[in-house]
């Protein structure tokens, strides 16, 4: 039987072409203390210590064509909360997460109706639902693959969350007279110029109608979602954005123009401008 040590080196091998040496030794350590009820304390101590892992060949495998780890595991981390991610919704970014806690560290009304729009994995309105206290969370997607693995989050995190399904390009709620206090999003937003560039572990697994946008109107799922946004946000509401980097002024432009001149960025832990908060007017 190999060692910890051995399986490590097996697995990091045939993905240090695809992600550099660091973090093809990163994912083999997740790797062998998740499949092995291990910790790193473990491998540390006692690296030669022999270890059987299952279908240890398929796992590389997957792992070598480029499928996400987080796809090979079934779950991945977001704001300490252990989430359901397979194919169909998008893997939880650290640059959410600090969307979410720039949203829940702002001052909101007491039970504050909440709108996450595109939801995927739920991972925006489970983590508000149980940050906010008394929160009451709506989330749309167009996807119900992905309401379903979002409902299933919020069953086994606990969260109260009311999933529908809707067209962030069209409008939603037709008919209906809700409001919220606050609505947010992490819409499509890749000019798909960049697909070329990017890592296969995202090109070819995670999904493409959550990523990419056409290249002559990159800011297509902004400007819908804040038109709707300017009909059903209360006043005094807020509305924000996780954004690309690169199209921040042209983002704040936008939102000037759709009726939200008072918005604010904020750049994330990389120093980029990631984020806006734009007020709605009383």
């Amino acid at each position: 039987m190999p060692t910890r040590r051995e399986i490590i080196a097996r697995i990091e091998t045939p993905l240090t072409a695809l992600y550099g040496e660091r973090e093809a030794r990163q994912i083999a350590r997740i790797i062998v203390m998740e499949l092995g009820g291990l910790c790193l304390t473990d491998l540390v101590a006692e690296p030669d210590k022999e270890l059987g892992i299952n279908e240890l060949d398929r796992i590389i495998g997957e792992l070598a064509a480029g499928r996400p780890l987080q796809y090979v595991l079934g779950h991945t981390e977001f704001y300490g909360l252990d989430f359901q991610v397979r194919e169909g919704v998008l893997i939880p970014r650290p640059e959410t997460e600090e969307l979410v806690r720039w949203i829940a560290e702002s001052p909101a009304p007491d039970n504050p109706a909440v709108l996450d729009v595109g939801t995927g994995s739920g991972c925006i309105a489970v983590t508000l639902a149980r940050l906010i206290p008394g929160a009451r969370v709506t989330a749309v997607d167009i996807s119900e693959k992905a309401l379903s693995i979002a409902r299933e989050n919020a069953r086994r995190l606990d969260a109260e969350v009311d999933f529908r399904q809707g067209d962030a390009l069209g409008e939603l709620f037709p008919g209906q007279r809700e409001q919220f206090d606050l609505i947010v999003s992490n819409p499509p937003y890749i000019p798909r110029r960049e697909k070329a560039s990017m890592r296969v572990n995202v090109t070819g697994y995670e999904p493409a109608e959550a990523l990419f946008v056409e290249d002559d109107d990159p800011l297509i799922f902004y400007r819908a979602i804040a038109r709707n946004a300017r009909r059903l946000l209360r006043p005094g509401g807020r509305l924000y954005f996780e954004i690309h980097e690169n199209f921040a002024d042209e983002t704040l432009r936008m939102l000037t123009r759709e009726g939200f001149p008072d918005t604010a960025v904020r750049r994330d832990l990389n120093d980029k401008n990631r984020m806006t908060c734009s007020l709605q007017r009383r």
